[in-house]
């Protein structure tokens, strides 16, 4: 049976729980063994039953917290998580570690040393993404400005949907973000990227979603549509949870991996006396913070999602691609704040649908969430439109046609 490695980011939530779904649909088919350099969710990957190597060397605390504020929108490079004297002991010991395995394919999201390795060891490279994160998406024009740089001024000059074209094709023009993996390629011999794109597409990406979510016209031959992949953590949903009273419309609230921990607490203490219950799995983004927790809301560690989120009316999110997608198949509105611009560009394609509220993240303030809520609760067609989507994407098994897609492409 052949061998199929997973490395996975181990501080990102969806990433890890994205293939987590994919292994255990492969379990049967490969060998499985999970790679990651340390986080906090590298525990879910032993308790699904399967091998996890601890990468080395370890991450930082240090580089742990810049990878945090990164999530958040927080740096200048958002998708600059670690530098190429950081990156360059990792590539070394992926490359050792593939020649020693010998694996079929090596799949990743966000595993970024990963990206070059693999090429330099000439292992097949499948990165699992969306459709708001590959070449097509920005040559259709489709990203918005970047909340944080949308100033004012801008549009005395431009008009939005100029400035998000030009910015699309700046995407695809810029090479900065791209540096750390140039000096790395031209180290191995490999040719120079032009933008990150580039660095993030593998020989094959799946992209965990459908075609009706973005409308692309048309995608390269090695893009594949897979269907969503929710992470289905197995855990117990809290008593206080399953009794909560159903008299008042309920609020999902979750902020995933990238939350701002100060905008969170200021959402939680706008919700004080609001005309709703609300369900926060996000104690782990306010521990830090002295907050007087409202009546009606319930904060909690990370619950699981899929079984959580139908419960409400409306969630309230980050923009994560396992967020939405669970507020999708749980056909519950969507208000959004992205915290950078992919998270952004999650967000915008539901607004595109009809069920979503998108609130700019430099201007968002706690009564903005509150307006958006109680516009969305009263909101009958986005509702039908949320459900109309929700049908589309249940028809799709994101873990399975994975799975097939693996066997088919890499299996004995």
């Amino acid at each position: 049976m052949k061998t199929i490695i997973f490395a996975v980011a181990g501080y990102n939530l969806a990433e890890t729980g994205r293939h987590i779904e994919i292994a255990k649909a492969c379990k049967d088919l490969f060998q499985i063994i999970f790679i990651s350099y340390g986080g906090k969710f590298e525990s879910l990957i032993e308790e699904a039953g399967f091998t996890l190597k601890r990468m080395e060397p370890r991450l930082t605390e240090k580089q742990l917290h810049h990878v945090r504020k990164a999530l958040s929108g927080e740096t200048l490079n958002t998708v600059g998580y670690f530098t190429a004297q950081e990156m360059a002991p990792r590539v070394e010991n992926e490359i050792k570690f593939f020649q020693e395995i010998k694996p079929a394919c090596v799949l990743t999201g966000w595993c970024q040393s990963v990206m070059i390795s693999a090429r330099v060891a000439k292992v097949p490279f499948i990165n699992v993404l969306h459709s708001t994160s590959v070449t097509e998406y920005y040559e259709a024009g489709l990203q918005t400005w970047p909340d944080r740089s949308n100033f004012t001024f801008l549009h005395w000059f431009i008009s939005e949907e100029q400035l998000n074209k030009w910015g699309s094709k700046l995407v695809l023009k810029l090479k900065l973000p791209a540096k750390p993996f140039n000096i790395l390629a031209k180290k191995y011999g490999l040719p120079e990227f032009n933008n990150f794109i580039e660095v993030l597409e593998g020989d094959y990406t799946l992209l965990a979603d459908i075609p009706e979510w973005v409308g692309l016209s048309q995608i390269r031959p090695n893009l594949h549509y897979i269907g969503p992949l929710p992470l289905r953590l197995n855990t117990q949903i809290p008593r206080e949870i399953i009794e909560m009273p159903k008299d008042k419309p309920i609020v999902y609230f979750a902020m995933g991996s990238s939350g701002k921990p100060r905008l969170i607490a200021e959402i939680i203490e706008g919700f004080r006396d609001k005309s709703y219950r609300v369900i926060a799995p996000v104690a782990s983004h306010i521990k830090d913070i002295h907050l007087d927790i409202p009546s009606n809301v319930l904060v909690t560690d990370f619950l699981p999602a899929h079984k959580v989120n139908p419960m409400a009316d409306i969630s309230v999110i980050h923009g994560g691609q396992n967020t939405v997608m669970n507020a999708c198949l749980s056909g519950t509105p969507i208000v959004g704040v992205g915290m950078h611009v992919e998270q952004q560009a999650n967000l915008d394609a539901c607004v595109r649908k009809g069920f979503a509220i998108r609130l700019n993240k430099k201007r968002v303030t706690a009564a903005a969430v509150l307006d958006a809520i109680d516009k969305l609760l009263h909101d009958a067609k986005a509702k039908q439109e949320v459900n109309k989507f929700k049908d589309e994407l249940s028809q799709w098994d994101g873990p399975n046609n994975a799975a097939q897609f693996l066997e088919k492409t890499f299996g004995e």
